[in-house]
């Protein structure tokens, strides 16, 4: 559970203020500027205001809270910040505002004037929705919901990808060999800029002196260029540090590059390094990794939930991924970077009382206020029936006068396993699932049967968090059997990202002979086979 009370500057606020902050970020040189929003979406900020980086409209500290009413409704969706600072956001409408340092033209506005309040970027944006932003010392990157990716502002080193070092007042499209590309993420270190695509290659620009770009030099790029020692891995997430960058696969491997003198690469070290280097993880899948520009600090977390960090931590140096005792990756740059800055827009939740949803996730299976039971493999799972009904239109028809269940008190289950249903029992009480991939499968079946699209929807997520090469071709034929189009396509492309290696494993040769020749066909129509 994150807490913001592990960022120092929140004990300026009063309890009740921090109890209604849904969402936040610390930025600023010192960690010493933050904004948040409120559970009725109202937008405060406090702090120094460097620059005017607050949007106040003046250049005044302050120790309380004050009120944005430019972007209070707006629903802010994403948040980025540069060392002047300058403030990036996107809004869930895909429009962009930014204010603050503008001595480079990083707001984005064809001026270099300071920007003391939240203005929206319209130049080359107004029609398009933007889905992320990122930010530089000094330049500005957004992402489209189209792939497409725009930037402006500082300039020496290639940074903003237009082929030339003159500064760029703003937003341009980076065209050159991204043209035809979708961009799927982007990242920005000090003064480079990193793009992943939909296929799960990367592509790098701007200063690349401590081998940032990943790029096998320390060559400057005015345009994007595709990291190749990347070739054969497709990479889902990116994250740049102040000069390094960290890369996630679908395998849930994690490779970094870049600048190493705090030991942020993680690989036992403080060499820079000029390519992408596979950083171990104690053989645990990374399913989250974390970095933000203004800091030396590496963090990365498991498909256990483990929480590991390297890099600066309070000044030492961390050369290899140390074990945490926290539970998501933002505690790690509140307690160990500097500056205890958030390396991106904090979702905050509360466990201070009960809600609804809390109250029915605790009494999920309780002996002492169930009236109904189902047996499953001999085990008893206890729940209640009014919540069933609700809940579930299988068991709202079950539960009617005409059928027998109603009035049994124990019903038996032989159809699914005791961890597919009480898993399934358990999601009508929270709403979540927590299974391995293999099992949800299984529940993948159930909620088919019993038509629960959003069930589908999240089996679907946790199997994919959880491909391997060796159980892709069952999860792929589980897909197709269970008629989930999205995991399907998901599937069909792990495996022919990771061709060679599927084809050796005995799921491959277990196939039923339809569906193997199905396969054949579209990888082939897809060039899977071409030398």
């Amino acid at each position: 559970m994150v807490d913001v009370g592990k960022w120092p500057i929140f004990s300026l606020l009063s309890p009740q203020e921090v109890a209604s902050i849904r969402k936040a970020c610390v930025f600023g040189a010192s960690a010493n500027e933050a904004l948040y929003v409120t559970q009725n979406d109202e937008v405060f900020v406090f702090g120094l205001n460097s620059s005017n980086c607050l949007g106040t409209g003046d250049n005044q500290s302050t120790i309380v809270s004050k009120k944005l009413e430019a972007l209070c409704g707006k629903k802010i969706r994403r948040l980025s910040y540069g060392t002047g600072p300058h403030v990036l956001l996107c809004t869930e409408d895909g429009e962009v505002y930014a204010w603050g340092h503008n001595g480079y033209s990083q707001l984005g506005n064809g001026t270099t004037t300071q920007g003391v309040s939240p203005l929206q970027i319209c130049t080359n944006l107004l029609n398009k929705k933007v889905q992320e932003v990122a930010c530089g010392s000094h330049h500005s990157v957004t992402l489209t919901s189209d792939g497409e990716v725009y930037a402006w502002g500082y300039n020496n080193c290639g940074q903003i990808g237009s082929g030339s070092t003159a500064n760029q007042p703003t937003p341009r499209r980076i065209i050159n060999c991204l043209q035809t590309k979708v961009v799927v993420g982007i990242a920005c270190g000090q003064a480079s800029t990193v793009a992943v695509i939909d296929n799960g290659e990367v592509y790098g620009w701007g200063y690349n002196g401590n081998g940032q770009l990943g790029l096998g030099n320390n060559g400057n790029q005015m345009t994007p260029c595709r990291v190749a020692a990347l070739q054969g891995v497709c990479v889902l997430q990116i994250a740049c540090g102040f000069a390094h960058t960290l890369a996630l696969t679908d395998e849930g491997l994690l490779y970094a590059w870049g600048a190493n003198a705090y030991g942020q690469l993680g690989t036992g070290n403080k060499s820079n390094q000029l390519s992408p280097v596979q950083i171990l993880m104690e053989k645990e899948r990374v399913v989250e990794i974390a970095a933000c520009h203004s800091t030396y600090t590496s963090a990365a977390k498991t498909q256990s939930g483990q929480v590991y960090m390297w890099g600066q931590c309070r000044g030492q140096s961390v050369v290899l991924p140390h074990l945490t005792h926290f539970t998501c990756t933002d505690d790690v740059f509140a307690c160990f970077a500097t500056p205890s800055v958030m390396w991106r827009l904090l979702s905050v939740e509360h466990e201070d009382f009960l809600t609804v949803a809390e109250s029915l996730k605790k009494e999920f299976d309780s002996i002492e206020t169930a009236d109904l039971k189902f047996r499953v493999d001999g085990k008893l799972i206890y729940v209640h029936k009014a919540v069933l009904k609700i809940r579930c239109e299988h068991f709202r028809t079950m539960f009617q006068s005409y059928w027998n269940e109603d009035i049994k008190e124990v019903i038996e289950i032989d159809q699914f396993s005791y961890p597919v249903y009480r898993a399934f029992l358990e999601y009508l009480y929270t709403d979540s699932v927590d299974l391995p991939p293999e099992d949800a499968i299984g529940l993948l079946d159930l909620a088919t049967s019993y038509c629960e699209n959003r069930l589908k929807k999240l089996c679907q997520h946790i199997i994919k968090r959880g491909i391997t090469v060796d159980n892709a071709f069952s999860l792929l034929s589980a897909a197709v059997r269970y008629d989930a189009e999205d995991l399907e396509e998901f599937c069909f492309k792990f495996c022919v990202n990771h061709l060679t290696e599927v084809t050796q494993t005995a799921a491959f040769w277990q196939m039923d002979g339809p569906l193997l020749k199905e396969f054949i066909a579209k990888a082939s129509k897809c060039g899977a086979f071409k030398n």
